[in-house]
């Protein structure tokens, strides 16, 4: 139901384009750059009825007012942290509803990197528009929140379906991948993992979005048993 584009923004964000292929309804997450963010809508017939934001930091919504005043669009985000996003047509808690056409996603709140993140699921499109919260291989920075809130966070991602298309704001993979495989030397399915990831980017090709399933094998901070041990895992992250 819903079409998914990936769009490269920054230096090396993603914004995301959703497009109803049922009534042509679109919405972009967190655009942080105006020009790609424009070619991206133009191309896909020049409409766009929502802006989704999952936090609030600049490079995911500083393009999100010129954006909004082009199009006309409304804007969603979390009710926690309305009072530094740009005005919230839609101010959303856990659990509320936010649609695209015809298609539906669940909000889910997933503080640790920031106190009001939130992420989007769409279960029946498979599409989990989860921010700075989680990174193909790895996690955001605790920056506002404890490990204690990102892993309560994770796992709440970790309940989802396997196939689920894992659409995170950054281009980091290769650089999670590296310590991933310090962290994590035994694991096959993760070295197989980096080396197409390795390939990706030799090509000049995004990794972004990865499943849900090849995190659940691979990911390192998806994999932590326990708070203490995501906690150990981030601070190494932040001096490796």
């Amino acid at each position: 139901m819903l079409i998914l584009r990936t769009i490269p923004i920054l230096q090396d964000n993603y914004a995301f384009l959703l497009k109803c292929s049922e009534t042509g309804i679109t919405a972009i997450v967190d655009p942080a750059e105006e020009a790609p963010v424009v070619a991206a809508i133009e191309a896909e017939g020049g409409r766009l009825d929502l802006i989704l934001i999952t936090h609030h930091h600049g490079d995911h919504i500083a393009a999100v007012e010129p954006i909004q005043q082009r199009f006309g669009a409304k804007v969603i985000g979390a009710k926690a942290d309305a009072h530094r996003l740009p005005h919230l047509d839609q101010a959303v808690v856990e659990g509320d509803i936010v649609s695209v056409g015809n298609a539906r996603a669940n909000v889910i709140e997933t503080p640790g990197h920031t106190i009001g993140h939130i992420a989007y699921h769409f279960a029946q499109d498979h599409i989990l528009l989860c921010g700075d919260t989680l990174f193909s291989l790895g996690c955001g920075r605790f920056l506002e929140g404890t490990a204690a809130d990102m892993f309560a966070s994770l796992a709440k991602f970790a309940a989802l379906s396997a196939d689920m298309l894992v659409c995170c704001g950054h281009e980091y993979t290769q650089a999670n991948a590296r310590f991933s495989l310090h962290a994590d030397p035994g694991n096959a399915a993760l070295v197989a993992f980096a080396k197409h990831v390795d390939e990706l980017r030799a090509n000049g090709q995004p990794t972004i979005p990865s499943r849900l399933g090849d995190e659940l094998a691979c990911n390192p901070f998806l994999r932590a048993p326990d708070v203490a041990s995501l906690a150990r895992l981030r601070e190494a992250k932040n001096k490796f």
